[in-house]
């Protein structure tokens, strides 16, 4: 309870509007890989707002929240300058819209109920500032009165220490202000689709081309396993056959040294996902890289057995296992419409598989970067992490799809 409370206090100290707008700005900071095939982001789509209404039922505002804010933003916004938006068929579209127009509303009243907590917080963080502050000059007073000393010795006094308030950081805001910022600048133009120079259809991109080449061992580090795990995550079930299927087809890419990636779809049943296919779209691959084309091929498959996308799995043939900085573009794609998404990582050479994920601050810093290729990322924190939410079992087995 004490610890709840300290918390409450803590975030409590952010003037109710800019706490709002700051998770606000955090929720629209995203972005999508253009190299991405955009049927990936539409198919991938339901997975955002089925998170959102989850967490609504939970009573998790500020993940609803946030997750609401992220689906617009991508459909309303960002999806429109994907080089493949006028390949997306009509239908699609419109139930994009469809459930935009369902979303805005919603967004708009858990809007209103956060406002409503974080004034409750800062008025009781007021509060308990004033309190502290009543006390320290009783106490003051009390040491005065108990402890007289004679005038001969009397030192300058002191001035009294002024009444504590609000933080320095949080600026209070007018009135006028704080109506504006209570308006959430949602995309307007939803209902109208935008003419683009560019209409050229995704080029189907996993990994870059051959061309790019990066020295692996400047790899980035994960978090090490003893990391507790991350909460809010449902668990992925994987089937312990998964990496030893993967392995065998992939096997004369290993040999040649070239990687092979595939994905991992499945189901979601009782809180918990399970893998239960892995799907080899057709690919060339290269020593440090995978291209992969006919992606549609990938969803005429999902459809037919009713599967969703889970993460990726692909083999660093002579490398370690670990997330290279275009393995975390590659997979901040996954995460971002999937926050459980995982990145399986083989090495067959070293015999290691990685189970991965992006970290919170590995989504926040992947999602903004703008470079493509091999290129270092900021090493202030880790960027990626062991997956916390993974569970081995024997009980089920994976069916392998290959469709090279």
């Amino acid at each position: 309870m004490a610890e709840k409370q300290w918390n409450t206090v803590q975030m409590g100290a952010i003037e109710p509007h800019q706490r709002l707008q700051k998770l606000i700005a955090d929720s629209q900071r995203v972005s999508i890989d253009p190299t991405m095939p955009i049927n990936r982001y539409y198919r991938s789509g339901n997975q955002i707002v089925e998170t959102a209404d989850r967490s609504l039922r939970e009573g998790n505002f500020e993940k609803a929240f946030t997750f609401y804010l992220r689906f617009v933003t991508i459909f309303v916004e960002l999806i429109l300058d994907h080089p493949g938006y006028k390949s997306v068929l009509p239908g699609d579209k419109q139930q994009t819209k469809d459930k935009i127009k369902k979303i805005l509303p919603r967004a708009e009243e858990i809007r209103k109920k956060l406002l409503a907590k974080y004034t409750t917080e800062y008025e009781i963080y007021l509060k308990q500032i004033k309190l502290q502050a009543e006390r320290d000059e009783q106490d003051r007073k009390q040491a005065s009165t108990s402890n007289p000393v004679e005038p001969a010795t009397v030192s300058p006094a002191a001035p009294a220490a002024p009444t504590p308030s609000a933080p320095s950081q949080v600026s209070l805001i007018s009135d006028e202000d704080a109506k504006l910022m209570d308006k959430v600048m949602y995309p307007s133009d939803f209902l109208s689709d935008r003419n683009h120079a560019s209409g050229l259809p995704g080029t189907g991109l996993l990994l870059p081309g051959a061309d790019k080449r990066f020295d692996r061992s400047l790899k980035p580090q994960p978090v090490p396993p003893m990391v507790p795990a991350m909460t809010g995550f449902r668990s992925i079930v994987v089937p312990t056959n998964t990496m030893m299927k993967f392995l065998e087809q992939a096997a004369q890419n290993t040999t040649a040294n070239l990687e092979t990636c595939a994905i991992l779809a499945g189901s979601l049943a009782q809180a918990k996902f399970t893998i239960t296919h892995v799907i080899f779209p057709k690919q060339c691959g290269t020593a440090d890289s995978c291209n992969t084309m006919n992606e549609e091929e990938i969803a005429v498959v999902q459809d037919r057995h009713n599967l969703i996308t889970l993460g990726w799995i692909h083999t660093h043939p002579s490398q370690t296992a670990f997330l290279s900085s275009v393995d975390l573009h590659t997979h901040c794609s996954y995460q971002l419409m999937l926050e459980e998404a995982i990145a399986i990582v083989c090495s067959p050479k070293y015999q290691e598989t990685g189970f991965f994920n992006l970290t919170p601050f590995g989504m926040d810093s992947i999602s903004q970067c703008r470079q493509t290729g091999f290129h270092p990322h900021s090493s202030g924190q880790p960027l990626f992490s062991e997956a916390q939410h993974i569970v081995l079992s024997d009980a089920v087995a994976v069916k392998v799809i290959d469709l090279r």
